[in-house]
This record gives structure tokens, C-alpha cells and sequence, in this order.
């Protein structure tokens, strides 16, 4: 089974969020053919209703039939999806070579696990793209988002924000971090960003109405050294803005180039209405100092 590389259309591989049917709207617009196929109990009800297919996230036969049948050109995963445990995935995941390769694929890292799925998935023929292969109006670029600017003082807060990602890049720990001054406040876990948001919540007592002056404090987000953005980019929407401000944070930077702005519209909207800035910064995560 495998891939035919020319004429085909881009599968879109649909979790949950609106990744997918911004993906598809985009695609659409520019004219590629594209065929969704979208994974049960993850695809939001609107992306299930356009699929071409619904499967379980398991049935991994049953996907690389479905793009064999297609003829799919290249692949995409757009939106999240929940790690299964090794309980569930051994007898689903007959596709890796061994019990031994699958049950060491699941006890590392996410970014592994998503190396491991891209070797697969192109070895049977299928090339794995990105939204900056497909959509790179998408991505984050460089500048304000809304009308409010950081402080002078917020960019060494950044600075250091982009400088312990990068550094906390081989351990496979997360893409966001809270900086207050030069104080690291909270690092993204397993738990991601919107959890992360309401441990930094707690930990200052700051609420829904929390007033600007009163804010302190930088969403730092921005993709690892290393990481395959093709498969897991670092991403914001409104929501993201909402939980900052929940937080009592002041802005949110993120690494142009290699983060998703869900929905800028709405985001740049919220960001104004919260009073948070939300800044596209210069990110090379391969050098050695931002």
C-alpha cells in the first residue's frame, strides 16, 4: 500500500480545534485538492459533517487504506489529539515492526512519538506537510497583533522566555513558559498552555477582572529546537488571549514564522478588548542566543 505522488489530493488527518477547517477553508481558496479525513471523538461536529471519512484514531489500517484509495499526494495533522496508552495502541499499532519498538515509542516523548508517525507514514509513500508548505498565511509574523505594545521592561522578560525554551528544547517538556520580570514563573508540562494558564492563575490570585495596571507578566510561546513543525506547532487563538488575561498576565509573545495564530482576527479583537499585547518576535530556535 502505498502513496502516488502526483495529482492527488493533500489529506487532511483532523483532530480536534479549529486547525482543520481553517486548513481546509485555506486550501480550498488556493484551489488544492484536499480530502479530510477526520478522527472520531476528536473533529470538531463541523469538520465531521465536510469529512470524506471518520475512523477511529486507532484504526491505523484502516487510515493507510483510506489514503491508498485516495491517492493521497501528501498528508497533514491538523489538530490535537490525545497520546493513547500502550494498553490500547499495542494491537492497533501492528504497523510499527515490534511490541518492543512500540511500547519504547510511547514511553518517550511526544516529539518521538510524532518523528516515529512521520517515518511511517512516509515510508508507505505518503509525504508529511506543513502549514507553511500548505497555508503559510497562517503562521505568526512579525509585529504587533492589535493596538497595545509590550513595555520596555517586558523585553527581557521575552528575551529570557525564548532563551529557556530553547534551552529546555532535548528534554521534550513543552513550547510555552510565563516569565514575570526575570523570574520564570510556570513552564508548560504534558498539561499544555490553557492548564498552564490557570496554574499561573493560582499561583497569583488573579481573576477575570483583574486590572490592567495591576498585570505583570509574558506568555512566552515559540517552537523547540529540533521540533518538526510540520507536525506540532506551537499555536495561540482567542481562547489563548482569555486565559492570559485570566491569568493577570500583560502580553503574549510567540516565534514568528513557526507558531499558528488561530483566527488573528478574533485574536488581535480580544487582545485589544483584554488590553494585552500579543507580539510576533524574530525566533531562530537552532541559534544559540535569541
Amino acid at each position: 500500500m502505498s502513496g502516488r505522488a502526483d495529482g492527488g489530493p493533500v489529506a487532511i488527518l483532523a483532530g480536534s480545534g479549529r486547525l482543520p477547517a481553517l486548513l481546509a477553508d485555506e486550501l480550498g481558496r488556493r484551489g488544492r485538492p484536499f480530502r479530510i479525513l477526520a478522527f472520531r471523538g476528536f473533529a470538531e461536529r463541523d469538520v465531521r459533517r465536510r469529512a470524506d471519512r471518520v475512523i477511529d484514531l486507532l484504526d491505523i489500517g484502516g487510515a493507510l487504506s483510506t489514503l491508498a484509495d485516495w491517492g493521497a499526494a501528501g498528508v497533514t495533522m491538523a489538530g490535537a489529539v490525545s497520546r493513547p496508552s500502550p494498553a490500547a495502541a499495542l494491537g492497533a499499532f501492528a504497523y510499527f515492526r515490534n511490541r518492543r519498538e512500540l511500547e519504547d515509542i510511547l514511553s518517550r516523548g511526544d516529539d518521538h512519538l510524532l518523528r516515529k508517525v512521520v517515518e511511517r507514514l512516509e515510508e508507505r509513500g505518503f509525504p508529511v506537510l506543513g502549514v507553511r508548505d500548505l497555508a503559510p498565511g497562517l503562521l505568526a509574523r512579525e509585529g504587533a497583533y492589535g493596538a497595545v505594545a509590550p513595555a520596555p521592561e517586558d523585553d527581557s522578560a521575552i528575551a529570557l522566555g525564548l532563551r529557556l525554551l530553547r534551552d529546555l528544547s532535548p528534554y521534550d517538556v513543552g513550547q510555552a513558559t510565563v516569565v514575570n520580570g526575570g523570574r520564570v514563573v510556570a513552564v508548560e508540562g504534558p498539561e499544555g498552555t490553557d492548564r498552564m494558564l490557570r496554574r499561573v492563575r493560582a499561583f497569583s490570585g488573579a481573576g477575570w477582572f483583574t486590572r490592567a495596571p495591576d498585570r505583570a507578566g509574558v506568555l512566552v510561546k515559540a517552537a523547540k529546537r529540533g521540533q518538526d513543525i510540520r507536525v506540532d506547532l506551537p499555536t495561540i487563538g482567542p481562547r489563548t488571549v482569555e486565559n492570559a488575561a485570566r491569568a493577570g498576565l500583560r502580553g503574549i509573545a510567540i516565534g514568528a514564522g513557526s507558531t499558528l495564530v488561530l483566527e488573528e482576527a478574533r485574536t488581535a479583537a480580544a487582545a485589544d478588548r483584554l488590553g494585552l499585547y500579543v507580539i510576533g518576535v524574530p525566533w531562530s530556535p537552532e541559534e544559540t542566543s535569541p
